[in-house]
């Protein structure tokens, strides 16, 4: 019974647990997303292919080998593969070589060429991690208007709350017949009103989580609720160290759209030597070994020498023969055997090429101006990035400044809601103040609330945007 009672407690606690963890934070959120968004995972595909167009590259380095070779079978006047000389028989063969070619000098054509492919690699990169940090700012945004969109919902409740406690007290007020019905009735609509709201409100965080899910690329039917920072205790940097000049200076070597554009340069820069370097003559060294077998090629295995007449001559009515000043040899045959040629027609050459472009219709020129102006286009697209980068820092600056001075003032005009509220609940209580004055006080305060609520969210996002740019990450 008691190890019963023990392993329920235990199954509890992990359940308990478990419900726990199901709060995400921002990074989370984030690395979830980096992690899902089929966008990130089309350019890590991109990245691997100029991976292998750079180790394909390298490979180019080295020199090539290659083996071909085949039987036939042959008939009618030909060349015989093995001794080249022309015959009329029918007969099988085979060839075999093994060809080797390396290229010795190419005014370092392949050399550039490997490192505009290895700068192809690090620009793909960069490129994935611009669209990382896209990702990252998207869903912090969303993020912190989840966060907004709470903030609202529970001033909206507590709003309704006070409501129907007014309610509530006016109308025993009422039926004492201290007060008009008008006055119950006003505030009837106002709770009305109220209630509208916490249903607005809720929607709008209901809303903006399926958004936020959407996004991570999270099946919306999945349970999801994310975890809540008081929004005062998220670290802000000051605004004094976040001067734009200096956050552009570090934004430059740190963010990566501008890691791209510089990669993007120099990988069009050796390009563009590579291209220069292939209207220049190429010299190359070659290797072959190469056999052949004939199904009719035969080896001598034996003669006897022969002792023969040739002719006969008559010389005074006597008939004489004749026979050779040397005798000659009968020799017998035999087939060749398949190893014993291919060491017998077993040859080798080995050489020396050269390779010079005159004139090919303007292909190898082309490439090169193309490559020239796509080098100076970059140029450009860099230029135009980093005054682009330049003046969206400015505008974040000015923009958090704004979002400053509006959180500040919106600090002293909630302070003043909250006291003329407080000032006209005092002359509503004591019967000073009509109903409809108490609760344009009230809406005012609630007015006053949901901006100060969205003043500091706005304020809060915009430093972290500069605090992005200043190569900082996002901290929540």
């Amino acid at each position: 019974m008691r190890n019963s009672l023990i392993l329920i407690i235990a199954t509890l606690s992990l359940s308990i647990s478990a419900n726990a963890q199901q709060k995400w934070t921002l990074p989370e959120c984030v690395d979830y997303a980096m992690t899902n968004n089929i966008t990130v995972r089309q350019t890590d595909l991109q990245t691997r292919l100029s991976e292998l167009n750079y180790k394909q590259s390298k490979m180019g380095e080295y020199p090539t080998l290659g083996f071909s070779g085949g039987p036939g079978y042959n008939s009618g006047r030909n060349q015989d593969p093995t001794s080249f000389s022309l015959i009329t028989q029918s007969y099988v063969s085979a060839n075999m070589q093994l060809q080797s070619s390396a290229q010795i000098f190419n005014w370092f054509s392949k050399k550039n060429l490997i490192a505009a492919n290895q700068w192809e690699v690090e620009a793909s990169k960069a490129g994935t991690d611009k669209l990382k940090n896209d990702i990252a700012l998207t869903v912090a945004n969303i993020y912190l208007q989840i966060l907004l969109a709470k903030e609202q919902q529970k001033i909206a409740a507590v709003q309704l709350q006070q409501s129907q406690a007014q309610l509530s007290n006016t109308r025993k007020l009422v039926d004492a017949g201290a007060l008009p019905e008008l006055n119950a009735s006003e505030l009837e609509a106002q709770v009305a009103r109220d209630s509208s709201n916490v249903i607005s409100a809720k929607g709008t965080v209901d809303q903006t989580v399926l958004s936020l899910k959407a996004y991570m690329s999270m099946d919306a039917a999945t349970p999801f609720e994310i975890d809540e920072p008081p929004v005062e205790k998220i670290p802000v940097e000051k605004i004094i160290d976040l001067l734009p000049e200096s956050v552009y200076n570090l934004a430059l070597a740190n963010q990566p759209l501008q890691r791209y554009d510089e990669f993007k340069l120099r990988a069009a820069q050796k390009s563009t030597a590579a291209a220069k370097a292939g209207m220049y003559p190429t010299i190359s060294m070659y290797g072959n070994l190469a056999s052949g077998y004939n199904s009719r090629a035969q080896d001598i295995t034996g003669s006897t020498p022969i002792i023969a007449p040739i002719g006969s001559v008559a010389v005074g009515g006597t008939t004489y023969n004749v026979f050779p000043l040397q005798p000659y040899n009968s020799y017998t045959y035999t087939k060749t055997i398949f190893f014993h040629q291919l060491d017998q027609n077993f040859r080798q050459s080995v050489g020396l090429s050269l390779s010079v472009p005159i004139f090919n219709g303007s292909i190898l020129r082309t490439a090169y101006d193309r490559n020239r102006i796509n080098m100076q286009n970059l140029e450009l697209q860099k230029e135009l990035d980093n005054q682009k980068l330049k003046n969206d820092i400015y505008q974040a600056y000015n923009a958090a400044l704004v979002a400053l001075e509006k959180f500040n003032a919106g600090k002293k005009t909630l302070e003043s809601a909250g006291k003329s509220y407080s000032f006209a609940q005092k002359r509503y209580d004591v019967g000073m103040l009509s109903t409809i004055d108490l609760i344009t006080n009230e809406n005012n305060l609630f007015s006053a609330k949901l901006q100060n609520a969205l003043n500091q969210f706005d304020y809060v996002f915009k430093m972290k945007v500069l605090e992005f740019y200043k190569g900082q990450g996002l901290k929540l």
